[in-house]
Formats: C-alpha cells, sequence, structure tokens
C-alpha cells in the first residue's frame, strides 16, 4: 500500500496500482512495474556497460573519500558524492574503446569544489613506505578567495595495479604545510606493505565543512 505525502496532490510512497513511488535527493519519482526485457542487448549498451563498470570499479577503494571530495556537489542533476565523481569519471578520465577502457588517473578527479588550492603543492617519498604531501604555507591570497588557516588537507594515495587506497580525509591544516602519510597497513599486530605505485591526489575541506576544492593530481611516487 503506497501513501500520499502531503495529501492528494503530494508525492507519493510506495505502490498504488500499477505504479511505484519514491524520492532520490528530494526529488519525488514514479515509475511503473518493472518488465522483463524481450530483446537482445545491443553492441553499444554492452560497451556502455563495460565503459559504466570500469568507471566503478575504479572508485570502488575510493568510495570514503569521494563521498566527501564530491559531497553536495551536483556534477550532473540529481547527482551528488560517489554519483557525482563517477559521472566526472566517465565524462573526462575514461579513455578507451570497447571492450577495452581504461582511467586516465591524470584526468581523475577525487574532489570538486569551489574552496581555492594552495601554491606548490608536491609529493616526494619521506621513508619507507611513506609519501610527503607539501604546500605553500602562505595563505593570504587564498584568504582573500575565502579560505581559511583551518582549512584541512585531504590527501590521496591510490595503487591502482593493487586496488590499495590509503588516504587522509580531515589532514592537517592548511597553515601547517605539509603532511605525512603512510601507505601500509596493520593486520594482527603486524605491519604490511606491498609496494607499488601511488597515484598521489591533494585537497582541501573548509574548516567549517561547507565546501571542498578541487582535487590536484601531483604524479606518482614508486616503492619496490
Amino acid at each position: 500500500m503506497g501513501k500520499l505525502i502531503n495529501g492528494i496532490n503530494g508525492p507519493i510512497k510506495g505502490k498504488v496500482g500499477p505504479t511505484h513511488g519514491s524520492s532520490r535527493n528530494g526529488n519525488p519519482y514514479i515509475k511503473g512495474p518493472h518488465k522483463k526485457r524481450t530483446t537482445k542487448i545491443s553492441k553499444k549498451e554492452k560497451g556502455n556497460r563495460t565503459r559504466f563498470n570500469t568507471a566503478q570499479f575504479w572508485l570502488k577503494p575510493l568510495l570514503d573519500f569521494v563521498r566527501e571530495g564530491f559531497k553536495g556537489f551536483t556534477y550532473k542533476p540529481a547527482s551528488q558524492g560517489h554519483a557525482a565523481a563517477k559521472s566526472y569519471l566517465l565524462t573526462h578520465a575514461v579513455e578507451g574503446d570497447a571492450p577495452e577502457f581504461t582511467v586516465n588517473p591524470a584526468l581523475a578527479k577525487v574532489s570538486y569544489g569551489s574552496l581555492p588550492l594552495p601554491e606548490n603543492m608536491k609529493v616526494e617519498k619521506y621513508a619507507e613506505q611513506e609519501i610527503k604531501f607539501s604546500w605553500d604555507k602562505d595563505w593570504s591570497d587564498a584568504l582573500a578567495k575565502g579560505a581559511h588557516y583551518a582549512d584541512q588537507a585531504m590527501l590521496l594515495a591510490y595503487d591502482i595495479e593493487h586496488k590499495k587506497a590509503f588516504m587522509s580525509i580531515f589532514g592537517e591544516f592548511r597553515k601547517s604545510g605539509e603532511q605525512i602519510l603512510r601507505v601500509s597497513y596493520y593486520k594482527k599486530s603486524k605491519i604490511y606493505t606491498n609496494g607499488g605505485t601511488f597515484h598521489c591526489y591533494l585537497a582541501f575541506v573548509a574548516a567549517d565543512r561547507s565546501r571542498q576544492s578541487d582535487s590536484e593530481y601531483l604524479g606518482t611516487i614508486t616503492f619496490s
């Protein structure tokens, strides 16, 4: 049984006869019942599905990061968070032809927004399995554009080959100018490292959490 929200002229929630009412991001929808497909899947459809899955699997290890990085941002109507990140990836970073699609890490965004970025952002090896992210501590120019010294860094090092992502979503303050990210993990009191090549991204989230910056691709760091 369906429910009428806000009276007879309001949206429907649930099933009413052959229709189903629901909502997404506060927008009400009505749809008909599911019908079994009788036609064959076209070559173009198969290609689109493969392309979609390529983006989906690339983003899977980054779910927590892109939910914050694309938080409150609608890249396309009715999409934000993970959905908006995937939409951006499909539009700008997925390359190739069916069935061989790949994601170009340098074109990908893991955060999107209007918060100003600092100057001179870079990454370098700091120690074994540790990456140093650094940026200009002079934030006066960014301050004029609405930044704050207490904005926090969002660090990401993504080993695409092994599907391992190491991140700091609410990291050091903008004023600190640097942060170390360790790309190893603990399991049963032991430290595990997997070497590999890490694609590095840096972004910032506002001190009041009202917005975030675009992410910047800073290249790769490789450990043997």
